[in-house]
């Protein structure tokens, strides 16, 4: 009996993996919007579904790093669906705090630039398999806006 059961596991196991999934890359992370209390990058991700019907988006999840520490996370809940058969542009607004710039100062330095790191987890609920999460990270430099950027 435990073969048999054993048998079925590893049965499913193999369909489950061989299953098509949604796939995400993330294709630009530039400056977005300058506010007093912060500056707000916008990451665009694309998503395929490779299925003929939408599929729920439960949550996207970010962190942004520079010089090795988390400067923003956060989570954006029911963020919508992803278009049946189709590509999906999404916008992941990241907020960081100026208090949280001026302790890079180090890696600004002359080029007025940092190193970043987003990490992202962009999770869906698959029919009959449940949510699975897509795990994205993208590094690049990014540039901080000038005087005249906070102005306008």
């Amino acid at each position: 009996m435990s073969q048999f059961v054993n048998k079925a596991k590893n049965f499913v196991a193999e369909k489950v993996a061989n299953i098509k999934k949604p796939e995400a890359s993330v294709t630009d992370v530039d400056l977005k919007n300058v506010t007093r209390e912060c500056i707000e990058y916008g990451a665009k991700v694309s998503v395929s579904n490779p299925y003929s019907t939408p599929l729920p988006i439960c949550e996207i999840s970010y962190t942004f790093k520079s010089a090795g520490r988390a400067i923003a996370s956060g989570t954006i809940p029911d963020p919508g669906s992803l278009k049946a058969s189709d590509t999906t542009m999404l916008d992941v607004p990241v907020k960081v705090p100026y208090s949280i710039l001026i302790s890079l100062a180090r890696d600004i330095g002359a080029d007025w630039d940092i190193d970043y790191e987003l990490q992202l987890g962009l999770t869906i609920d698959l029919p009959v398999i449940g949510d699975i999460t897509i795990p994205l990270s993208q590094k690049g430099e990014i540039k901080l806006p000038t005087l005249r950027d906070i102005i306008n």
